[in-house]
Order: C-alpha cells, then structure tokens, then sequence
C-alpha cells in the first residue's frame, strides 16, 4: 500500500511542478509576445492535480492575477480536489491509503 502512495505523491509532485512552471513560462511568453499556452491547458494541468503548483505560480510569476476565471477558479479547482480526497479517505467509502 504504501508503493501506491509514493506513486500518488510522485505523480502529485510532478504535476505542480509542471502547473508551476507552465505559469512562468507562459508569463515569459507573454512578455516576449510569442505564442502562448492556452488558458484550457492552464486549467487541465490543475484540474489534473497540479492546483497548488499553479497557484503558487501565478502568485509568484504575477500571471494570470487580473483574470477573475484564474483568481477564482485556481482556489476552486483546489477545495474540490482537497474535499475529493477527504471524502475518499472519510466518507461512506472508506478507502483507506495509510
């Protein structure tokens, strides 16, 4: 059981990194006015578990701050990822992953 969670962090890891860096790269993008990542991919990345690398990207590089779809929906992406997880582990269900 606990090969499967290292996997999941692993995985975890991985993605915000990717959610992080595709932030600063696209802010880069942007400023040399070059094509840029498309906003879909920007969320798919959250969506897919990179939420918190994405927001901390955003915060940092200052990317995507004045986009109310990015301001509100980054932080809903990641309550419902972080509500998913408790209702897995607590919920009806049970399953447990420790």
């Amino acid at each position: 059981m606990r090969d499967v969670v290292q996997v999941i962090l692993i995985y975890l890891a991985c993605v915000n990194i990717a959610g992080f860096a595709a932030m600063g790269i696209d802010k880069w993008k942007a400023r040399k006015r070059v094509w840029r990542i498309p906003e879909a991919t920007l969320f798919t990345i959250a969506l897919v578990g990179g939420s918190i690398g994405s927001i901390l990207g955003m915060q940092l590089f200052r990317h995507k701050t004045k986009h109310m779809s990015f301001v509100i929906g980054m932080p809903v992406i990641l309550v419902l990822q972080i509500a998913l997880v408790l209702f897995l582990c607590w919920g009806p269900l049970k399953i447990t992953i420790f």
